[in-house]
């Protein structure tokens, strides 16, 4: 994983308000090493969120607690929306509209204000309170433990697989990581490289920056950003020929008739999707009724019990039979 510390200083730091740029780059090289996200709120404290824990910054640093830490202006975000958009917030409205804006480095900012609709749909998000600005990571090496599972080493298929879990539980993480060994063809288990097309509804996968991947994805790896999941996948079955196709939060009707297509066209799939158990996807029809009909070979589920992308259980999906648990130490 390259250098946490140094990351958030170079690719960070210069979409930061002076103020807000100063106290970041002062702060100590273990509590940057391990920020996930920075949240800008206005007239609140500035603070910085990890895997369970958070801390507030003062001018100085970390403090104690929130009345002693630097509160947002409507200056300080003023400055770094404009710097986050390079001064063309009209530019970027298409990326406004789905409520982030992507950064170099594939850092995703979130953002919330007044939406405005037009005939019930959102046309962009104006006045601007607050920013939570994701640090993008690339954790190499986050599938080789799971990878075994997916694939029929007598065929040397890859299974239709589906990564389960909570909210920042690890599943882009690993989906990029799959990603990067399916498609470079790395060695585990003999598999040799095959192509894939990654579906980057909220460019989060790739992490691309004007359509460039930021994050490695693989040399075979096509990215479609931005694009709404079930569009993306018909447009990869119809013009860029596919072995593998790897998407992420499927939960619509349209996503279902899309993998079905995928599916039926001899496409492996490859997708995630929220939950902390079976029994959480099972209340939701969409993804209930692809489970029924065994569109899923395997079911891999993630906690952040012991940090983000915890592996706990792997299941196969017709069967229901466990193939991984935690809970026994490993393999069944």
């Amino acid at each position: 994983m390259l250098d946490a510390s140094i990351d958030i200083k170079k690719q960070i730091c210069p979409f930061l308000a002076p103020k807000l740029r100063a106290i970041i780059e002062h702060l100590p090289y273990e509590l940057l090493a391990k920020t996930e996200e920075i949240r800008l709120r206005f007239s609140r404290p500035l603070l910085i969120c990890w895997a369970g824990g958070e801390s507030y910054l003062g001018e100085d640093g970390p403090v104690a607690g929130p009345g002693e830490a630097y509160l947002l202006s409507g200056e300080d975000l003023r400055q770094t929306i404009e710097l986050i958009s390079s001064y063309s917030l009209y530019a970027c409205e298409d990326e406004i509209r789905q409520g982030y804006l992507t950064i170099p480095g594939g850092h995703r900012v979130g953002l919330a204000g007044r939406v405005v609709l037009e005939k019930g749909t959102i046309k962009v998000i104006r006045d601007i309170n607050s920013c939570n600005i994701r640090i993008a990571r690339q954790v190499t090496g986050a599938g080789e433990r799971v990878f075994p599972f997916l694939i029929d080493r007598r065929l040397g298929r890859i299974f239709h697989s589906l990564i389960i879990s909570p909210p920042q539980g690890g599943k882009t993480t690993l989906l990029r990581d799959l990603a990067r060994i399916i498609s470079d063809g790395i060695g585990v288990l003999g598999q040799r490289g095959q192509k894939v097309g990654i579906v980057d509804e909220r460019s989060e996968i790739a992490g691309c920056y004007r359509g460039v991947p930021q994050l490695d994805v693989g040399l075979r790896t096509d990215v479609l950003d931005a694009c709404p999941k079930a569009e993306g996948i018909m447009l990869m079955l119809r013009s860029l020929s596919p072995q593998v196709i790897i998407t992420d939060e499927i939960g619509r009707e349209e996503d279902a008739r899309a993998i079905e297509e995928a599916v039926h066209a001899g496409v492996t799939i490859i997708a995630s999707a929220h939950g902390s158990s079976l029994e959480d996807i099972m209340h939701r029809p969409i993804l209930r009724e692809l489970l029924e009909k065994n569109y899923f070979e395997r079911l891999v589920f993630l906690s952040n019990k012991r940090g983000p992308g915890t592996l706990e259980m792997i299941i196969e999906g017709e069967r229901g039979l466990p193939l991984y648990s935690a809970n026994t130490g490993g393999e069944l």
